[in-house]
């Protein structure tokens, strides 16, 4: 079967009979069994188990008199970012202090996927803790890109998007605290959206609500089908977002109208932008223009950017006080220094420090909901920088290893903070490197139906589904 084959045709195949959920298992398994030597991707397998699941799904197809009952996804693969439970799977977050004994309970999250059908077909890598744009880290080495592997794939959720992009797996779970989805989504030509604050509940609220899990796919229509399984009221947590009328997949198909298109391709801070990711906001407004929108060039505003960002890293630093750590002294240097700093961060300051990221980050709100519907920015600053880049002056400062992914992540981690919905979609290509560069489309809040219909408008304008690696 064609490995890049989106994950709603693989379940309509199913479901017609042309194709069983145990060939499909068997395929995406040569293919890891193949690629993963050169990539990497996977910390954990469980091909036993995903044989298992797979003859299950076969056999419940078999004796199903009408298909239409089944689950939606029966049978298509997925893989678990690695920081996320599985019953009977160990969870190491990236890291060497972790216990490597089997988790007794499942992730929420995973119990939506599981209860929609899908087939659990590995553990994704990602960097320890998750805590920066390249997915390395000591316990589970380097993953690299498909598009060309002396390149990252970016992070955290790296190993999700080299799966999908290599085809090893037809959509991947991945989560998104500082651009973790939307990065590594431009890294690999993919989609990757960053659902709105509290829209993808998984028990707790973490990071402040800056973190949300979600998936990379292939497709817009793949993104949001996922989300109608993710994106659900949980009347156990503590914020919920406003339910929509329609599915997702449903509307992700909705004519947006006409809206109001703000573009900026000068990032915060100051940092340089590359050509190729200005240019992949040319052809995304020249696009929208082109269907109808009105298109006006704006800034990103960060009002007291040096305030705003020492109080997004206070809480940024203790991305490790849930982590199933045994031995903090195996922990990585960098973890570590982030671990002391939160360590040494009083609670009055912490709170302090919540209190002005969440009133500065009004002011970013504020032309989201009187100036424009959406805003078109660059993913990522860079290309997809050298795998172990980011180690760059790390031995004097180990600190230094986040501020060298500042150039990823200056256009995503904003919209962590402001908790607004941001999709990132493969509009380029740049011909001198042969990588995919992504561009941002970020909405008002709660209009992640927005991000969607946009996304969906640029895929047909601009058409990335049939790209694809060079791979074997």
């Amino acid at each position: 079967m064609d490995p890049f084959a989106t994950a709603l045709d693989i379940a309509s195949a199913i479901r017609r009979r042309e194709v069983s959920p145990s060939e499909v298992a068997e395929s995406y398994l040569a293919r890891i069994e193949a690629l993963e030597p050169k990539l990497n991707a996977f910390s954990h397998r469980a091909d036993d188990e995903v044989r298992t699941a797979a003859a299950k799904a076969t056999a419940l197809v078999a004796s199903t008199d009408d298909p239409t009952t089944l689950a939606p996804f029966l049978g298509v693969p997925i893989p678990i970012k690695n920081l996320n439970a599985v019953a009977g799977w160990p969870l190491t977050y990236g890291s060497k202090g972790a216990s490597r004994a089997p988790r007794q309970h499942s992730d929420p999250l995973v119990d939506r996927l599981l209860a929609a059908g899908f087939v659990l077909s590995g553990m994704t890598n990602t960097p320890e803790f998750g805590s920066i744009s390249f997915t390395e880290s000591d316990a589970h080495g380097i993953t690299r890109n498909p598009w060309d592997p002396t390149r990252t794939p970016g992070g955290s959720s790296g190993g999700a998007a080299a799966a999908v992009a290599s085809g090893m797996a037809p959509v991947a779970h991945a989560s998104d605290g500082g651009g973790s989805i939307r990065i590594p989504a431009a890294c690999c030509g993919l989609v990757g959206m960053k659902a709105g604050r509290a829209r993808v509940p998984n028990g707790l609220i973490e990071l402040e609500g800056f973190a949300t899990n979600g998936a990379v796919a292939r497709t817009v229509a793949d993104a949001s089908a996922l989300f109608d399984v993710l994106a659900v009221f949980d009347p156990y947590s503590w914020y919920s977002a406003p339910q929509p009328a329609e599915p997702w997949s449903v509307l992700a198909t909705r004519d947006p109208g006409h809206l109001r298109v703000g573009f900026t391709t000068k990032a915060p801070l100051g940092l340089p932008v590359d050509p190729a990711c200005v240019a992949a906001v040319d052809k995304t407004v020249a696009a929208l223009a082109a269907a109808g929108h009105e298109v006006t060039e704006t800034s990103l505003e960060m009002p007291e950017q040096d305030t705003f960002v020492a109080s997004f890293i206070t809480v940024w630093n203790t991305g490790s006080a849930w982590s199933p750590v045994e031995d903090w002294d195996a922990i990585e240097p960098l973890n570590a220094a982030l671990r002391n700093a939160a360590r040494a961060v009083d609670s009055l300051t912490y709170a302090g420090d919540v209190r002005t990221v969440q009133s500065m980050a009004k002011g970013i709100i504020r032309p989201l909901v009187e100036d424009f519907d959406v805003l078109v920015t660059p993913t990522m600053s860079c290309l997809p920088p050298p795998v172990g880049a980011w180690r760059e002056g790390i031995e004097a400062d180990p600190t230094v290893g986040l501020l060298n992914c500042y150039p990823m992540a200056v256009f995503t981690s904003i919209f962590n903070v402001t908790g607004l919905p941001a999709i990132s979609v493969p509009v380029h290509h740049d011909e001198a490197s042969g990588l995919p560069v992504g561009a941002q489309v970020v909405a008002g809040p709660w209009r992640d139906d927005l991000c969607f219909q946009v996304a969906a408008q640029l895929e047909q304008a601009l058409p990335w589904a049939d790209r694809h690696p060079t791979l074997p």
